[in-house]
């Protein structure tokens, strides 16, 4: 008896563990992609209308950024649940910009600017009208032939503007946009401010401003969580377009692999991570869209055979579940979007019942996140 009072007492002492979840049921996935998008489509039935900006009195272009990362997640919905309806709100919101760059400012070096063209190229490959690509080759181009190559001086960029030039390699076979896409890459991770990619800790300073000696309320290095997600994305969409002889296809691999690495690390319990990558005490708490990206990246690389199922899936399925569970509201909404900013402090309060300055950017990397989880089995 005394025996197995004792073996029960040390039992006590021992660390909970909580049991694995489930990948969700595929239905069950497609479902809570469908009712978020469902949610936004009605709310902005009009694809051409200019978009309200919650937090101050103003209105912007419906071909912004936010807006452009919207269409690359319901893109991504189209490619698995293939509703003419998808295929038509995108289209009207192309025709009505002329298959042109914010601002109709063509041609422009300006990756926020150019977003869009990463959903012009796919309804292109839809349906191939010349029109369709026409400014979109005028900007790329303009990179392309001029010897620039430090337009991204933020790591949003490279998500923004990326893609749009190897999706143009892929369509057009040719390797110089996927040479120029590399170049402008590089300068940005090896050398602003002396690189904006730490290799030793597998992660990004937003900016030049947030290199060392910034560093974050408890000492240590300041990663932003959304504008790491930023990155990830932009390493899934290439390598999702690069063929597989292009030079430099193993060290975006590479990137990718020590990102997840460094992320799964400090993913929270609860299955989100928090603004601030490294420090829990600078505005911490759920945030859905860094969230959603590390999802989207992390499930691309298993069911691309570059992470290893066993252990990225148990961190995949978490967040999963904590986004679809804890974040998406029964009519669509979704919560714990931090909005628009650079840092941990900007777009906040971040709730479960908060509406950010712009609600379309959030709902974009849920779809991508969820279209990869769908995949998953």
């Amino acid at each position: 008896m005394k025996k197995l009072l004792a073996l029960l007492l040390f039992a006590a002492t021992l660390p909970s563990i909580a049991p694995a979840q489930e990948l969700p049921d595929r239905k069950q996935t497609l479902a809570a992609l469908v009712r978020a998008n469902d949610y936004f489509m009605r709310k902005y039935a009009d694809p051409t209308a200019v978009m309200p900006y919650y937090s101050r009195k103003k209105v912007y272009e419906s071909n912004i950024w936010t807006r452009a990362v919207y269409y690359e997640g319901l893109m991504a919905l189209y490619a698995i649940h293939p509703e003419n309806r998808y295929y038509d709100y995108a289209c009207r919101w192309a025709d009505f910009h002329k298959w042109g760059m914010r601002r109709d400012d063509t041609p422009t070096r300006n990756a926020d600017n150019y977003c869009c063209s990463q959903t012009y190229i796919d309804l292109y490959e839809l349906c191939p009208e010349p029109h369709r690509l026409t400014k979109t080759l005028g900007s790329m181009n303009m990179l392309v032939n001029t010897p620039q190559v430090d337009d991204w001086t933020w790591i949003d960029a490279i998500q923004m503007g990326m893609p749009v030039l190897t999706k143009l390699g892929r369509v057009k076979n040719d390797r110089r946009y996927f040479d120029k896409a590399w170049e402008m890459y590089a300068w940005s991770r090896n050398t602003l401010a002396r690189g904006l990619y730490n290799a030793k800790e597998g992660l990004w300073w937003r900016d030049k401003d947030f290199v060392p000696p910034y560093k974050e309320p408890n000492g240590r290095n300041c990663y932003w969580s959304r504008g790491n997600g930023w990155v990830v994305a932009a390493l899934v969409r290439v390598l999702q377009d690069i063929p597989a002889d292009e030079a430099h296809r193993a060290a975006y691999i590479a990137d990718l692999r020590a990102m997840c690495k460094a992320l799964k690390a400090c993913q929270r319990e609860d299955g989100f991570w928090n603004v601030s990558l490294h420090d829990e005490s600078n505005f911490g708490g759920k945030e859905s869209t860094g969230t959603a990206l590390f999802v989207y990246g992390m499930a691309w690389g298993i069911n691309n055979g570059l992470l290893d199922r066993k252990e990225y899936l148990p961190a995949v399925v978490k967040a999963w579940n904590a986004l679809v569970g804890e974040a998406l509201h029964p009519n669509g909404f979704l919560g714990y979007v931090q909005g628009t900013g650079k840092e941990p402090k900007d777009g906040q309060p971040v709730r479960y019942d908060s509406m950010p300055d712009f609600e379309d950017f959030g709902l974009g990397c849920f779809l991508l996140a969820g279209s990869e989880v769908y995949k998953l089995q």
